[in-house]
């Protein structure tokens, strides 16, 4: 039944199909159709989100489908007609193609022929190019596919926060190191009601340091701290991110996010928040880090309190996530 099953799908009440299911699921991986768009095939009594039936999946595995007698179904004012099985169809009729439907740029009146031919079915040599499409973007059946993104695999994350942490360990070790050959007295750092002490106290350590030490271990940190900015601003990605391959983009657009996002949102008020929390109690810090972990593993889209905060993704990087949307005239 499925390999003859004819669906139909819709954006923007416009009426795309019919599709098999093969196709549909190629469409699906390569992001060409989205979890929000519509679908209707027979078996169901109404238009539903795609991403209802394949529960927030980039792949739609229909358990059992009845044959009910239904002649046409209107839902969000978008027509359709299970007869139609030759062309993509508007309101009035006419013949709407795939790039139009799916938001693609209008291509010059003397490819309008070739546009007809290839749109109007989607036979094999379309099928080898959607799959060369899924496999640019190296989409595996255990990744999660949210529209024309793939969602970035947890253990990447907490990969990528292990590496941003270790790089922060190098660039203090100078300065470690010489407070190691120091004698400190850790117990002024634990009474937390008397803050101002363990200030001064710090204030007087670092003034027996020497000035070399100091000035290297300023250098690094400050340099560190400047160059994730820069790519954190210029390409979404801290440093352990690139590293790692992924990137945060913006929830709706799946685009770089705005700078108020990146920086004053995801950057620098985390910053602010995990340094008053390991400030006073590394165990307490480490907490926060796992609770954000845990809700973006059990969340369809991967997302932690730290996203839901700046209202960002975490994906794998796409050279596609760069390119700035076009405004709307």
């Amino acid at each position: 039944m499925q390999a003859i099953m004819q669906i139909f799908l819709a954006r923007n009440n416009v009426q795309a199909g019919p599709y098999n299911l093969d196709q549909l699921n190629i469409m699906l991986a390569s992001g060409e159709v989205l979890l929000d768009d519509l679908i209707w095939h027979e078996g169901l009594d109404q238009w539903q989100q795609v991403g209802n039936l394949t529960n927030n999946q980039g792949v739609y595995r229909p358990t059992s489908i009845s044959s009910p007698e239904v002649n046409d179904s209107i839902v969000n004012n978008v027509t359709v007609f299970p007869e139609d099985t030759e062309t993509s169809s508007t309101k009035d009729g006419k013949s709407v193609s795939l790039d139009r439907l799916y938001g693609k740029p209008e291509r010059p009146k003397d490819n309008a022929k070739a546009d007809m031919t290839s749109n109007r079915h989607h036979t094999p040599h379309n099928n080898v190019s959607l799959n060369k499409t899924a496999a640019n973007k190296n989409i595996t059946a255990k990744d999660k596919v949210v529209g024309d993104v793939v969602l970035a695999p947890i253990m990447s994350r907490i990969l990528a926060t292990a590496l941003n942490g270790l790089l922060y360990l190098l660039a203090i070790f100078p300065l470690g190191l010489a407070l190691t050959k120091m004698d400190v007295d850790y117990s002024k750092f634990q009474n937390i009601q008397d803050m101002d002490a363990a200030y001064q106290y710090s204030m007087t350590l670092m003034e027996s340091l020497p000035s070399s030490t100091l000035m290297i271990s300023q250098v690094m940190v400050f340099g560190l701290f400047a160059l994730q900015l820069v790519f954190i601003t210029m390409r979404g990605q801290s440093l352990g991110k690139l590293i790692t391959g992924i990137r945060v983009v913006d929830q709706t657009t799946h685009r770089l996010p705005s700078f108020i996002k990146l920086i004053g949102t995801r950057t620098l008020l985390l910053f602010i928040i995990y340094n008053l929390l390991f400030s006073f109690t590394s165990f307490l810090g480490f907490v926060i880090v796992a609770i954000h972990y845990y809700m973006a593993s059990k969340s369809p889209q991967n997302i932690g309190w730290h996203d839901k905060l700046a209202k960002t993704l975490v994906v794998k990087a796409d050279s596609s996530q760069l390119v700035k949307q076009p405004k709307v005239k």
